[in-house]
């Protein structure tokens, strides 16, 4: 499974965030970015709210079952073992951490699950890489900029990093000309004034302009 993972997301590259909607509106959600091209969905935990994690759950589960290999979903915001678990359980097939904890991948690695870590300096990402992280995140993308990506790739090119924070139809495609494999997009694919009005079409097309330009810059 491992090995399928990593490359659909290195053929797909736009992983969609969900942070803080209930499941029915993630699964509404998914559906809109399936249908502009987007295959990865992660949905994230609240750390400050534990009463959602099983909402989180929930989610992940409903989308897992509702695309059935379409759409591949994982966890965000992983902290814990136990929510790595929560994410197993739910039939998530990857951990994205905010962090690096080279315990968490290790374990996440160990029971065949993809691990995407983030991370900010050169030595927070080869720690994740020599704990067994598929990808690393460089996060907050968005605010260090693709320079901050390219200067850090010049040493380090044989690990494949994302751009995750602050990732749009706007930046994506600097990100990918800088060598990154793939990008995480949250706020621009969860407008909130058009979930409420079920504007799903604007989101859709979103979606399909993060694909595009994404793979155009990647070629």
């Amino acid at each position: 499974m491992t090995s399928k993972i990593e490359s659909v997301v290195r053929e797909r590259k736009i992983i969609a965030i969900i942070r803080g909607f209930e499941p029915d509106t993630c699964l509404r959600l998914a559906e809109a970015y399936a249908a502009g091209g987007i295959g990865l969905v992660e949905v994230t935990f609240d750390q400050k709210a534990p009463e959602t994690w099983k909402r989180t759950v929930s989610a992940i589960r409903a989308i897992r079952e509702r695309f059935a290999g379409e759409v591949r979903v994982g966890a965000g915001t992983v902290l814990t073992e136990e929510q790595l678990s929560m994410c197993e359980q739910a039939g998530g097939e990857y951990m994205i951490t905010p962090n690096v904890n080279p315990g968490l991948i290790r374990e996440c690695v160990r029971r065949g699950l993809v691990a995407m870590p983030g991370a900010l300096t050169p030595s927070e990402a080869v720690d994740a890489w020599d704990a067994g992280a598929s990808f690393v995140k460089v996060f907050p993308a968005g605010s260090l900029g693709p320079g901050y990506v390219k200067a850090i790739r010049a040493p380090l090119s044989h690990i494949p990093f994302l751009a995750v924070g602050g990732i749009g139809p706007d930046n994506v495609a600097d990100f990918m000309r800088v060598g990154c494999v793939g990008a995480g997009v949250g706020g621009n694919l969860t407008n909130k004034e058009w979930i409420a009005a079920g504007e799903w079409g604007k989101i859709e097309d979103v979606a399909r302009q993060l694909v595009e330009r994404s793979a155009s810059a990647s070629r």
